[in-house]
């Protein structure tokens, strides 16, 4: 289904089901996402749609589990201020957020990543901390065994044999890939996940964390899930202090890896004509994975 998701839009949608914020400014917000389309409602206020079907289920995900989580956060995270629904041709769920200042942090443009790394650990251990309840918390996206992402991850790798000018060091990647399969699998109980901490899912303000956004893939599951910044925004220092101020062990920073590697590679061939945001990142993660353990 292709749904025209514009400013004229979100304004109906405003009016109909949230009319005291009817006369608001309404400002298509850029992002790099590709599964929601956002929008600044005012000075304090964001509009968030899912574009796809798949991300619609996120919105609910979201706006149960948010409140719960918040208040055991170190980290302003979204605070969801009204549940919108279907109406004017729109066929899904949406949701209207406090806004969170801040700026996606860059990996070139980092200053000091010491303190931001040690913000990332703090938020990523009070996640760990969270009650799981597994009867209730859902299963985290991305946060099973490596072994389910090994065909997706085999078949991108060969996909980008197909593409030299990415020039991709596959026959190395992919030996990076197998020997994080073989790496013993997390036996121990889930924990919660924010599972997706890529740059875009992050804000910061003076080099320091000052918001955590984007919870559709959360979940609980395996915590070297959340290990993603390591490579695909700290540089070594700040990856070093991410992982003592986590305590990690061998076997989780080598599922992590395997499992940023793995996302990176999948996404390369994915959005590289399509998304540079994307793929940049993906790009940064490969050099980052093999210089790590070069």
């Amino acid at each position: 289904m292709s749904v025209v998701v514009d400013e004229n839009l979100v304004r109906k949608l405003i009016a109909a089901q949230f009319p005291r914020w009817a006369g608001l400014a309404i400002e298509r917000w850029p992002s790099g996402g590709t599964v929601n389309a956002m929008f600044r409602l005012g000075d304090d206020m964001a509009v968030r749609l899912p574009l796809t079907k798949s991300g619609a289920k996120d919105v609910a995900l979201e706006q149960k589990w948010l409140p719960r989580i918040a208040p055991r956060l170190p980290t302003p995270i979204p605070e969801v201020l009204g549940a919108g629904v279907p109406a004017d041709g729109y066929p899904w769920p949406w949701s209207v957020y406090r806004w969170l200042p801040g700026e996606n942090p860059l990996p070139e443009a980092l200053g000091s990543p010491v303190p931001l790394a040690e913000d990332l650990a703090e938020f990523v251990l009070a996640m760990r901390r969270v009650p799981p309840s597994p009867s209730l918390a859902p299963k985290a996206h991305r946060g099973g065994p490596l072994a389910t992402l090994d065909a997706e991850t085999r078949s991108a790798i060969e996909s980008l044999r197909g593409i030299p000018e990415e020039n991709v060091d596959c026959d190395a990647v992919l030996a990076l890939w197998e020997t994080a399969l073989r790496v013993p699998a997390w036996e121990e109980a889930p924990v919660w996940l924010h599972a997706d901490l890529m740059p875009g899912n992050l804000l910061v303000s003076v080099g320091r964390l000052s918001a955590v956004i984007d919870f559709g893939c959360m979940g609980v599951g395996d915590p070297a899930c959340d290990l993603f910044p390591a490579w695909n925004l700290l540089p070594s220092s700040g990856r070093e202090a991410f992982r003592e101020a986590l305590g990690v062990d061998d076997a989780s920073w080598n599922r992590g890896r395997g499992r940023t590697l793995s996302q990176a590679l999948i996404a390369l061939p994915y959005y590289r004509t399509t998304n540079e945001a994307m793929a940049g990142n993906a790009r940064h993660v490969i050099r980052a994975v093999l210089d790590d353990v070069g």
